[in-house]
């Protein structure tokens, strides 16, 4: 669209702080940017209330060429692109109706690959690159980091394996280039048109280590499974909020009656289910990760299978698992407050039992403190079944992020 130039809107956004997440388009409010969690106006002239025409105009800037896209916008009102400022910045973009006006939300998207690292994430999960097989299960909101800490293990494992790495992806965020792994990365709507074809599609393309995007429905999570138990290392993502509720979210896509035979091969499948949060700093520097990370041990595999129950729970097995590399929330977040790396206010805020955790940090304890506290050398796990169980295909159903 000639008559219209974006990159210099963009740029003058970009240019107001070093650390902007977001840039958002909404009728009645100027251009944003979005600063360690926050909203900041920008002033451009011409464009300070933007009006139902201009953010019309802006969506189809960013929708030129692409009518795959412009397609799923008017099937669905709303759309995921990637777009780019060539050799300056690239972004995940969602253009979605709303009060029959149309908004854009633009996430920046670093030009350099992250590293575990630089992100400041726990030493433990770089053992990921070094599985060979299994399922590796990302979570959190929208926004909590998941996309990089994933562009970090599939950098790590690019760094030390030769691999054929294949990614599916809505859109394509980290660019990767070929290390001593060869990476294929393919885009929703652009090179395939659901994330469960182009994984089945995946399966016959030789690949060591496959990344899903997304596991939004049950086909998805079924042909994941499959490749997992079939020697491929499967990584993705879910939008739940700790590892808990990420087992009960796989379980409950499937129906009832099979309740047993996903929770026995879900729990020989899985190696990890990490969970992220993103926390403002103490002195609004930025936001740190607090993570929570699940391994896969005897303990934690029969819970899984046999289901949590008073005094077996995965939260427990979190807690007493720190010499396994294991951490749950508010241990993370405690330690956090302690350090002064953030406040007390945001580390309750953010804590998934602020109660508890405001026991321990005025140093009386609480009760679940007490019955978490047992000696994991007499823990003798139950007999795990010799053989997995097997799965027909069943009918597609969308997980729905509530």
């Amino acid at each position: 669209m000639s008559f219209f130039d974006l990159p210099p809107i963009l740029d003058k956004m970009l240019a107001v702080a070093d650390n902007i997440s977001d840039l958002n388009f909404s009728v009645g409010r100027p251009p944003q940017v979005e600063i360690n969690g926050k909203l900041t106006p920008v002033d451009i002239k011409g464009l300070r209330t933007l009006t139902p025409y201009q953010t019309e105009i802006i969506s189809m800037a960013l929708l030129e060429g692409n009518a795959e896209a412009a397609r799923r916008f008017v099937q669905t009102g709303s759309t995921d692109i990637s777009y780019a400022i060539p050799s300056r910045v690239r972004f995940r973009v969602n253009i979605f109706k709303q009060r029959g006006t149309l908004s854009v939300v633009m996430r920046v998207i670093p030009t350099n690959i992250p590293t575990i690292d630089s992100l400041q994430l726990p030493t433990q999960l770089g053992e990921v690159s070094h599985l060979k097989n299994g399922i590796v299960l990302l979570t959190g909101p929208t926004g909590s980091g998941k996309s990089s800490t994933l562009a970090a293990i599939i950098d790590k494992i690019n760094q030390e394996y030769s691999y054929h790495i294949v990614t599916i992806e809505d859109p394509i965020e980290f660019l990767h280039t070929h290390k001593k792994s060869t990476i294929n990365q393919r885009e929703l709507g652009t090179d395939t048109p659901a994330f469960a074809l182009g994984l089945r599609a995946a399966l016959r393309q030789a690949p060591k280590v496959i990344l899903v995007g997304e596991m939004r429905d049950m086909e998805t999570t079924e042909i994941a499974l499959e490749a997992s138990e079939t020697g491929h290392l499967v990584l993705s993502t879910l939008h739940t909020t700790d590892a808990s509720k990420t087992v009960n979210r796989i379980i409950g896509i499937y129906p009832k009656s099979e309740e047993h035979v996903i929770r026995t091969r879900l729990a020989q499948a899985f190696r990890y289910i990490v969970s992220q949060r993103l926390v403002p700093r103490a002195d609004r520097s930025g936001r740190i990760a607090a993570v929570e990370i699940l391994k896969a041990t005897p303990r934690t595999r029969e819970y899984i299978e046999q289901g949590e129950t008073e005094g077996k729970t995965l939260l427990e097995a979190m807690n007493d698992g720190e010499l396994e590399g294991m951490q749950h929330f508010d241990q993370v977040i405690e330690r956090m407050i302690r350090s002064q790396v953030i406040t007390q206010e945001d580390g309750l805020a953010f804590a998934t039992n602020p109660s508890n955790l405001m026991l321990r940090l005025s140093g009386l304890g609480t009760s679940d403190d007490l019955l978490s506290r047992r000696d994991e050398r007499n823990y003798v796990p139950s007999r795990q079944p010799d053989h997995m169980g097997s799965m027909g295909r069943y009918r597609a159903a969308d997980i729905v992020d509530r």
